[in-house]
């Protein structure tokens, strides 16, 4: 009989990269355990969302599955729900996707309820411990949550060591993100056809800076690289695709302040699924800017398109880039350092060889022995 699995955290229709995380998790477990997604009925509060909408508006869904929608983020009576539905199962196993201590709350009473019932079958699934922009609270609402969970299992060596750090008598499993290669829709898209959708030149170097945008990702170092770079090479193109979560006016007016607009362009919104891969192959390279960082899927998503990355050392971004095999790890907080590494990246005498490395690379990724992970974890005392 198979072990039954209940993973807890936003699935689709919600958006993400945590949502994709949980269907590729879900397509990785439904072969050897019986799994079951509770979701979120309300995610964030519309007021405290700072993008268009939270819920997925692709004509294509990425692995779709089922999921069970009772959490509502600020609603108690909701928890009590989720609760009572979860107990019913019986689960060997609860795994929470913990990521943001906005649902502190909401996820830290839900998993200290189950404990009692459930004791060491609690599991934390941590992205991160804190968010990369936290306030004072945030500590406090993280610590709630996970003080409940028995085991953790991380994604990066960064979030290993913070667990440890705060919780040594508890056991700390490990995986990573997978390589998510499930975008290219159009496998007949050439690097040119797409760059002809969106105007771009075939001569053109371009470089891709793709995702939601806040201040932590640091695409203000990458304008600020530009003109070091076009001062080299005129060629240089900067493209920028993703849905700004704070005032996009400083990074108008500096692109403006720089007479760098015509080198540039950008995309200012959440990209559905079936778009994905038009700026991906009409890149030559996909840069990572981050200020900090634990993992990222946008890099994760570059490998499933054979794409070379220039990456900052921070968090766990560097664990995932073999330097000057599949990509360039620079110095963070650095627009000289960035611009440096991108043009590395771009005339590396070696940069036919990216592709190949990139797919050996990928048959390292970790995540694919994730059922393995899981059978240790539930089997585990």
């Amino acid at each position: 009989m198979k072990k039954r699995i209940i993973l807890v955290g936003p699935a689709y229709p919600y958006r993400g990269g945590n949502a994709l995380f949980v269907a590729h998790l879900y397509e990785a477990l439904s072969k050897a355990f019986e799994i079951e997604v509770v979701n979120f009925s309300r995610l964030y509060p519309q007021l405290l969302f700072p993008g268009s909408r939270q819920e997925d508006v692709s004509k294509v869904p990425i692995k779709k599955h089922p999921s069970t929608r009772l959490i509502d983020s600020i609603n108690p009576i909701s928890w009590i729900k989720t609760i009572n539905y979860i107990k019913a199962k019986k689960p060997d196993l609860i795994a929470f996707i913990w990521y943001q201590p906005f649902f502190g709350f909401s996820i830290g009473t839900i998993a200290r309820a189950l404990h009692k019932k459930f004791k060491n079958k609690i599991l934390f699934i941590t992205e991160n411990i804190v968010s990369h922009e936290s306030m004072f609270y945030d500590k406090i609402l993280t610590k709630y949550a996970l003080a409940s969970a028995d085991k953790f299992l991380v994604l990066s060596d960064v979030v290993e060591k913070g667990i440890r750090s705060m919780y040594p008598d508890k056991k700390v499993f490990r995986s990573t993100l997978p390589i998510y290669d499930c975008y290219g829709f159009d496998s007949k898209l050439s690097k040119s056809d797409a760059r002809k959708k969106l105007g771009i030149g075939d001569e053109k170097k371009v470089l891709l800076f793709f995702g939601y945008i806040r201040a932590y990702k640091g695409l203000m170092n990458l304008i600020e690289a530009m003109p070091i770079l076009l001062e080299k090479d005129e060629n240089y193109f900067l493209l920028i695709v993703g849905e700004f979560y704070e005032s996009k006016e400083k990074y108008f007016d500096r692109i403006k302040e720089l007479e760098i607009s015509k080198n540039v362009l950008v995309i200012d919104e959440f990209v559905p699924n079936e778009e994905v891969g038009i700026y991906y192959s009409a890149a030559d390279v996909v840069v990572l800017p981050y200020n900090s960082a634990t993992q990222s899927g946008i890099l994760n998503i570059a490998y499933g398109f054979k794409k070379p990355v220039v990456v900052t050392n921070v968090g766990g971004l560097p664990e995932l880039v073999e330097d000057g095999k599949t990509g360039f790890i620079v110095e963070p907080r650095n627009p000289k350092a960035l611009a440096e590494g991108i043009e590395k990246c771009i005339n590396a005498s070696n940069f036919e060889d990216f592709q190949s490395n990139i797919e050996t690379f990928i048959k390292k990724n970790s995540f694919m022995s994730i059922e393995w992970v899981f059978n240790e974890i539930i089997n585990s005392d």
